[in-house]
């Protein structure tokens, strides 16, 4: 399993950087991108750059509706229109029938499931925004990927922890307060949104990772 971040805030030399987050998760027999940046010429660039052809990506999954986070959705479907993509129940009616009139199949989350082997999604979150997280069961535990985790860090960790003991989490972490319980975690990958990056370097200095377009790991 290896996880990919595509497009952040900030990257590393030889890619650009934009607002938004996406990542591409590689598992046996799937190339999964998570969510999409806003700018989908971007997008494209950093992933011809990473070798990452868009014709081998089968599955995608958006964490919420901000522009930040499909911006890049339509040019990503363009190079890939056979796409399974699983966004949460709560996006509009529009958006949603918009997206199935191009993409192999949408699906509707509401609740925790299985995406793929060792991939699961949270399930919608959130009251005012809807959000879903994506789950690795990997050889090193679980690892969150978060969009932006507006729903709460405890929220997220909660819908995790019933598919096991939750390793690490990576992505938009956004203008959390809730610090202290990332404690224990093997992996805080802080990117794109999050304000408090500082605070986390200074709790967590073992676990903290500052996380940018380029970024690589595998789990």
């Amino acid at each position: 399993m290896k996880l990919t971040v595509v497009y952040d805030n900030e990257a590393r030399t030889g890619l650009r950087s934009g607002w938004g987050f996406s990542c591409l998760v590689e598992v046996p027999g799937h190339r999964i991108l998570f969510d999409t940046g806003w700018d989908g010429h971007l997008l494209l660039d950093n992933m011809r750059k990473l070798s990452i052809s868009p014709a081998d990506i089968d599955t995608l999954v958006l964490s919420h509706q901000h522009w930040d986070h499909i911006g890049g959705l339509p040019a990503l479907l363009n190079s890939s229109p056979d796409l399974h993509i699983y966004v949460p129940s709560g996006f509009s009616s529009n958006l949603k029938k918009e997206i199935s009139s191009r993409c192999a199949i949408l699906h509707e989350v509401k609740d925790p499931r299985n995406i793929c082997e060792s991939v699961y999604t949270t399930g919608e979150l959130g009251t005012d925004i809807k959000e879903q997280s994506l789950v690795l069961d990997s050889a090193k535990g679980l690892y969150v990927i978060a969009g932006c985790a507006h729903p709460g860090i405890s929220s997220i960790l909660s819908a995790t922890s019933r598919f096991g003991t939750v390793a690490g989490i990576i992505g938009g972490l956004h203008d959390t307060q809730e610090h202290c319980l990332l404690k224990g975690l093997q992996l805080i990958g802080a990117g794109h949104c999050t304000v408090h990056k500082n605070k986390f370097r200074e709790m967590y200095p073992g676990s903290f990772k500052d996380i940018f377009a380029g970024y690589s790991m595998d789990l």
